[in-house]
C-alpha cells in the first residue's frame, strides 16, 4: 500500500469531545464507564457503558435538523467537522464530486427508532416521524454528512459489527492509492445506550455484569474479567495522498500503511480459540506495509474482555511476533471509556496517533490479576513513555472477523 497520510482527527468520545482533553484523559487512564441513568436499566444483566457528555455545545447542526436525525448521526456531523478544521480544508476550494465519505458502525441509529416505533404502538401510523425511515439505517450519517459538505465522491458504509470503522478506514486509504478521492472523511460512530440496543448487545453475552464498581468493570486481560462495558461516541479522521498533503503543508499526524483481513467462520459469535486467521490478518497487513514483525514499536488491542477473546487475541499476537511477543508494548486503551462497537476502529486509530506524536504508550486499566494464559506487556495501569515509530491496530467482530490495520510516525 502507499502511505496515506492522516492530517485531520475529530473525537467525540465519554472520555471528552476534543482531541486535548480526550488524550489528557486516555493518557492518565481516567475511567469514563458509569451507570447508565438515562433510563432504567436496572433489569439488564449489564446496566454500566461509557456516555458522552457536552455534546450540544460543541454542535453544529440546527436545531430543525435534530428532530430528523438520531444521536449516532449528530455525533458523526460534530466529529468530521472536527476533523475538516484540525485538517485546514476549506469545503469551498474543494472538487466536491472527488471528496468520499468512508463510515462504519455496528447497530444504526436505535435511540430514533425506539421512540418512533414505540409511538406507532401508541397512536397509530400518525404517530410516527417520516424522518423514521432515514434515521436509523448505518448509512444514515454518511448521507447527513454528505448532504451538509455537499459531497458527492465516491463513498461507502461499512458494517462489520466491532471491525465496521477500521475496516471502512482501511478502505478509504485503498480507494485513495486507486486515486478514486481527493480526500476521504473516514471513520465510524454508534450509539448503544438505548433500552433495545442495550438489550441486543446483553444478549450476545459478551457484557460485563460488574455493575457495582462501574470504574472498574472494564478489565481486558485481567483473570477476573467478564466481558466489556459498552459505550457511545465517534471517530473521524481526514485521509489524504501524501502528495497532496505535503503540497497543501497539512499537519501530518501519521501514515496508514499496511492492512489485512480474514474471518475465523467457526462461530456466529465467538472467535476461533487458535487464534490462527487473526495472525494470518496480521501477517498480510505486515507484508502490505513491507516492515517485519520486529518493526512494530505498539500494539494497539482489541481488548474484547471475554476469555476466548482475550486468549485467542493473545495467541495471534504469539504466533507472529514469535519469542518477541512479550518484548513488544501491548495495550486496550478502550478499557477506559467503553468499547464503542463499531465505532471503536477510529477510535483506536486516533489514540494510536496521539500516542505516536506524545511519545506515550496509553494503559490498560483494572488490570490487577493476571491471566497465566494472556502474559504480554498489556501496559497495566499507567501510560509509559516510548517512541513509536510503526503501530498495529486490531480489531475484531462477532462471528470471527479480524482486521489489523498499521499506522507510521510522520
Amino acid at each position: 500500500m502507499n502511505k496515506i497520510a492522516i492530517t485531520g482527527i475529530g473525537i467525540i468520545s465519554p472520555s471528552g469531545i476534543d482531541k486535548r482533553k480526550f488524550w489528557a484523559n486516555v493518557k492518565a487512564g481516567r475511567s469514563a464507564v458509569e451507570r447508565i441513568e438515562r433510563f432504567d436499566a436496572s433489569q439488564y444483566p449489564s446496566h454500566v457503558a461509557g456516555h458522552v457528555h457536552e455534546l450540544d455545545a460543541y454542535s453544529n447542526v440546527s436545531s430543525r435538523l435534530l428532530k430528523k436525525i438520531d444521536l449516532f448521526s449528530h455525533m458523526a456531523m460534530v466529529a468530521s467537522e472536527m476533523a475538516l478544521q484540525d485538517a485546514k480544508i476549506d469545503m469551498e476550494k474543494e472538487n466536491k464530486d472527488r471528496i468520499g465519505i468512508f463510515m462504519g458502525n455496528a447497530i444504526g441509529g436505535w435511540l430514533y427508532g425506539e421512540t418512533e416505533l414505540r409511538d406507532l404502538y401508541l397512536e397509530g401510523r400518525e404517530g410516527v416521524s417520516p424522518f423514521l425511515a432515514s434515521a436509523w439505517f448505518p448509512a444514515a450519517p454518511q448521507g447527513q454528512v454528505s448532504i451538509h459538505y455537499g459531497i458527492k465522491g465516491y463513498s461507502k458504509t461499512v458494517v462489520a459489527d466491532r471491525a465496521s470503522s477500521l475496516m471502512a478506514i482501511a478502505y478509504a486509504a485503498k480507494n485513495l492509492n486507486r486515486d478514486k478521492n481527493d480526500f476521504i472523511l473516514a471513520g465510524g460512530m454508534e450509539a448503544p445506550v438505548t433500552p433495545y440496543a442495550l438489550l441486543c448487545c446483553n444478549t450476545s453475552g459478551v457484557l460485563t455484569q460488574k455493575n457495582d464498581v462501574p470504574d472498574k468493570a472494564y478489565r481486558p486481560f485481567d483473570k477476573n474479567r467478564d466481558g466489556f462495558a459498552i459505550a457511545e461516541g465517534a471517530g473521524i479522521l481526514i485521509l489524504e495522498p501524501l502528495a497532496r498533503a505535503k503540497k497543501r503543508d497539512a499537519h501530518i499526524y501519521g501514515y496508514i500503511v499496511g492492512y489485512g483481513t480474514t474471518t475465523d467462520g467457526v462461530d456466529r459469535i465467538h472467535p476461533a480459540q487458535d487464534g490462527q486467521q487473526l495472525a494470518k490478518a496480521i501477517k498480510i497487513a505486515l507484508k502490505d506495509a513491507g516492515l517485519a514483525p520486529s518493526d512494530i514499536d505498539y500494539i494497539c488491542l482489541d481488548g474484547a474482555g471475554t476469555r476466548i477473546a482475550d486468549v485467542s487475541e493473545t495467541k495471534a499476537i504469539k504466533q507472529v511476533f514469535n519469542g518477541n511477543a512479550k518484548k513488544i508494548a501491548c495495550s486496550a486503551p478502550k478499557s477506559i471509556f467503553g468499547n464503542m462497537l463499531g465505532a471503536s476502529g477510529a477510535v483506536d486509530v486516533i489514540i494510536t496517533l496521539l500516542a505516536m506524536e506524545h511519545n506515550t504508550i496509553p494503559p490498560t486499566i483494572n488490570y490487577v490479576d493476571p491471566d497465566p494464559e494472556c502474559d504480554l506487556d498489556y501496559t497495566p495501569n499507567q501510560s509509559r513513555a516510548k517512541e513509536i515509530k510503526n503501530a498495529l491496530v486490531i480489531n475484531r467482530g462477532r462471528g470471527g472477523i479480524n482486521c489489523a490495520l498499521i499506522l507510521q510516525k510522520f
